[in-house]
């Protein structure tokens, strides 16, 4: 057995938690670069927090997922502040940005230098300026993630830059700043959440140490996400929540995802949908597939024995099969209203070409089992 292990810098977790922000960050520079979501409420409070410590701060608007120009668009803006600090509040997209202005604050070069598939794929040679990941959602999992995902509409394709130097030096996750969710967010970053500890758990890369985070994410997703979604006030369910989305985060950055999220890139580059709702309304027909296929090609594999133990922990029944996680997930997507990709303009035209891409991402090699092109056009078709 062979594995490693890496995360953010420091996790800081709990009810309250933002409250320490302010002394924390003085710690690791005094001009702060503030990624959050336009009118974010939530981005003042850093402000403020920052400000009783003499902590220059300045907000970048994100108003939308990153693409190649809001990211070139963030860098020149902080390079210009000379901004020594990052401190990222919000969801995935807005953390993924302050992860890559922080890196590319200490990196020379063009961005395209360092992405995937479209550009040079260049390793990162320095550390990051140190960056505080803030989450206010609960799902995404990017406050400890080695990576960072950025769209580029000229390709009409969602990429990645990947190095541990993009690995925050401090994620602060407090649960309270979740509160806010609306029932659609709550559904989609809870979702992918999900997703991540799913994938993450049934993957041939993983390890000890990510299958305790992967079950007990798991669990506490199973009896809080629903709870969270009806009713967003509930504390227990929100930091049940905040826990998945936060150990989803840590064991898909060391144990890799699979063929939801190998086909989650291009269907996000391609079009207009959170990637959550892109990931469940795959995952169930993602699951049949690979355990009708390990079933048929390796009966004894433990990633199947792995789906059993994962529809066990979803249902609560000991005794459930692989077939009742297909199920409980089915069912708990049309509760919380996960709709078709079709919604979102995806036709039977468009299958091939996004099955063309899918066999390219990185994602789809951590998958359990190979999936030919046929199964892949399957899972669409019954996405659709």
């Amino acid at each position: 057995m062979q594995f490693e292990f890496v995360t953010a810098g420091r996790i800081i977790f709990g009810p309250g938690k933002i409250q320490e922000l302010g002394a924390i960050a003085a710690t690791l520079g005094k001009r702060a670069f503030i990624p959050a979501a336009k009118n974010s409420s939530q981005a003042r409070l850093v402000c403020d927090l920052l400000a009783k410590h003499n902590i220059r701060a300045e907000v970048f608007p994100v108003e939308h997922e990153p693409n190649t120009k809001l990211i070139l668009q963030a860098v020149q803006r902080a390079r210009r502040l000379r901004s020594n600090l990052v401190i990222a509040i919000g969801g995935g997209s807005v953390i993924d940005t302050g992860k890559v202005v922080a890196a590319m604050l200490t990196n020379k070069g063009d961005l395209a230098d360092y992405l995937e598939v479209i550009g040079k794929g260049r390793s990162l040679a320095k550390r990051a300026v140190p960056c505080i990941a803030v989450p206010t959602t609960a799902g995404t999992g990017a406050e400890v993630t080695r990576n960072a995902v950025i769209a580029s509409t000229e390709h009409k394709v969602k990429v990645s830059i990947r190095s541990p130097y993009l690995l925050p030096h401090v994620a602060l996750v407090d649960p309270e700043l979740t509160m806010s969710m609306p029932p659609e967010v709550t559904a989609s970053t809870g979702l992918d959440a999900l997703t991540q500890l799913m994938e993450a758990y049934v993957t041939h890369k993983a390890n000890p140490l990510t299958d305790g985070l992967c079950r007990e994410g798991l669990a506490r997703a199973a009896r809080s996400l629903r709870a969270a979604f009806h009713h967003g006030a509930d504390p227990a369910a929100r930091e049940d929540m905040s826990v998945a989305g936060l150990f989803s985060g840590v064991a898909l950055a060391n144990a890799g995802l699979g063929a939801v999220h190998g086909f989650a890139g291009p269907l996000g580059g391609l079009f207009d949908a959170p990637h959550g709702v892109i990931c469940a309304r795959l995952l169930p027909f993602v699951m049949e597939a690979n355990v009708r296929t390990l079933f048929a090609s390796q009966p004894s594999s433990v990633s199947l024995q792995r789906y059993e133990q994962v529809a066990q922990i979803l249902t609560g029944d000991a005794q459930a099969g692989a077939a009742a996680g297909v199920q409980w997930v089915k069912k708990v997507c049309a509760e919380l209203n996960v709709a078709p990709l079709s919604f979102y303009g995806m036709q039977e035209s468009d299958i091939p070409t996004v099955v063309e891409k899918a066999r390219q991402a990185s994602s789809m090699k951590g998958n359990p089992v190979e999936l030919d092109a046929a199964t892949l056009a399957e899972i669409l078709h019954k996405a659709l």
